[in-house]
């Protein structure tokens, strides 16, 4: 993440407003002096554009999953697990950045910005990559119900998530599907359900490959951690793909 080195190493004279720019100077300090009147002009750096849409999803990211964690009132040890996963797993982040995430999430878990004002400016950043927008309501989901339990206050503010990143209420049930009900998992994956027939699969098949292709992502620009994410997705794309075809009899 080229643009942690500038923000740690303090040398940029910028701040990200709204509640990402709140948490995020709580959390980096003297690197968010916005007229950068404690460093030369010489030694003032930017972030690039995708520098800073990077920042913004790493820091609104784990600031939202720090609101729905804490909201049915506690953290439960499922739901850190369930993070540390997405950090390690999912993003492959090196030890620094990941303490860097735990920072993120504990300044948030106190913060007073709302989760919608987290999620309003995801939104922002990101709204014309709606797989994006829909990885991450797939990340909520899937902490949300890392305890076995999904309550009613999480799914109310995942569902201000789904409302605020214009995210069709179709696609939101089959996502939930795949944690609430787990026996349509390997069709929800899909964007299917097990009434729909086998062309119909196999075009939202390759439509997901197509759209998920590491090659594709890479060629977009999009955040590195969403990089690795999407090469876990397309992993589970192709699984889920191989359980449809052996349970339906597609050659």
């Amino acid at each position: 993440m080229g643009w942690l080195g500038k923000v740690v190493g303090g040398a940029i004279g910028l701040a990200l407003g709204g509640p990402v720019g709140a948490v995020a100077g709580a959390v980096f300090g003297h690197a968010f002096d916005i007229d950068g009147s404690e460093l030369n002009r010489e030694e003032r750096r930017g972030l690039t554009s995708n520098e800073e849409a990077q920042m913004t999803f790493f820091v609104a990211a784990f600031s939202m999953l720090a609101k729905l964690s804490k909201a049915d009132g506690r953290v439960s040890q499922d739901e850190i697990e369930s993070i540390d996963q997405f950090m390690t797993q999912d993003l492959h982040l090196n030890r620094e950045s990941r303490n860097i995430a735990i920072d993120i999430f504990r300044e948030a878990v106190n913060s007073p910005e709302p989760f919608e004002g987290f999620a309003r400016q995801f939104y922002t950043t990101f709204r014309n990559q709606p797989r994006l927008l829909e990885v991450m309501l797939d990340v909520m989901l899937r902490v949300s119900t890392a305890d076995g339990q999904f309550s009613p206050q999480e799914e109310e503010l995942i569902l201000s998530a789904v409302h605020l990143f214009n995210y069709p209420s179709e696609g939101y049930l089959k996502l939930k599907a795949r944690y609430v009900d787990q026996s349509d998992a390997y069709h929800s994956v899909l964007g299917c359900d097990r009434n729909d027939s086998d062309e119909f699969l196999k075009k939202q098949y390759r439509k997901l490959v197509n759209e998920y292709h590491p090659d594709k992502i890479a060629a977009k620009g999009l955040p590195e951690e969403f990089t690795h994410f999407s090469e876990e997705k397309f992993r589970e794309i192709q699984d889920a793909w191989e359980h449809v075809k052996k349970e339906r009899g597609i050659a």
